[in-house]
């Protein structure tokens, strides 16, 4: 039965994609000719039907910046690198509709444990940290019992140093997992997409104005209060703006 229901699954998705790449391919010959807002047209019954994949977004992306959607373009670039994040082409096509922002926010500077946290996180998602700590749990184990069992001194003292050096990886990977899991859980990125917003002290309309955020710029949600979300940006401002001025990612 469980079989049944993962091959019917499987014609589903595959029926899916049968349907859409049709109108995928449309939109891109439409894009090529120019008609742009055609092209978005077609790619966004692709959306309807529920379908994602980082060539679409892309796509988005790439017209909505032709039509100078500096907000849509960054939201779909930013969604395309979400499902393939080591893509060159997506990056750099972030970084073109990222310069044509006009907010220029200067991040807080990092420490060193922040800069190791980064380069360290870098490396493997949480998904692959939690594998690596489960691997060198069995690598430890497997160690100290070879070091319990031995019988000479030096095949002790070498299997006692390894199980050492396992354990202070298993460590760092245990920790890394957890850290990057809870940031994961936490973040919550959103583009701004009204031209200009002011950004306020409370959640109401008759508080004070704390600065200003630009089309395109990236924020985090950190918090929310009915019509309004409390957000971030890299300096360490935060402020609270109506929910219907961005988008999350």
């Amino acid at each position: 039965m469980r079989q049944m229901i993962y091959i019917f699954c499987f014609l589903l998705t595959w029926n899916g994609l049968a349907q859409n790449e049709p109108i995928f391919e449309q939109g891109k010959e439409m894009y090529k000719a120019e008609k742009y807002q055609q092209a978005l047209e077609q790619w966004n019954k692709i959306l309807d039907n529920e379908a994602h994949s980082a060539a679409l977004y892309f796509n988005l992306g790439n017209a909505h910046y032709k039509m100078n959607n500096i907000g849509e373009s960054i939201y779909y670039y930013e969604k395309a690198l979400q499902l393939s994040p080591n893509d060159s082409e997506i990056k750099n096509n972030l970084a073109f509709a990222q310069n044509a922002t006009v907010d220029d926010i200067e991040p807080l500077p990092e420490t060193i444990f922040s800069k190791w946290y980064s380069n360290l996180s870098g490396i493997l998602t949480y998904n692959g940290w939690a594998v690596l700590s489960v691997l060198f749990s069995i690598g430890f184990v497997f160690l100290f019992l070879v070091y319990y069992i031995s019988i000479t001194e030096g095949r002790k003292r070498l299997f006692f140093t390894g199980s050492l050096i396992v354990l202070g990886l298993l460590m760092v990977s245990f920790t890394m997992a957890f850290l990057m899991y809870d940031q994961a859980k936490n973040d919550h990125p959103a583009i701004i997409f009204s031209e200009k917003i002011e950004v306020r002290s409370e959640p109401n309309l008759g508080s004070e104005v704390s600065f200003s955020l630009h089309e395109g710029t990236k924020v985090q949600i950190i918090s929310r209060d009915s019509d309004w979300v409390r957000i971030t940006i890299p300096d360490g401002k935060d402020g609270w703006i109506p929910n219907s001025d961005l988008k999350e990612l």
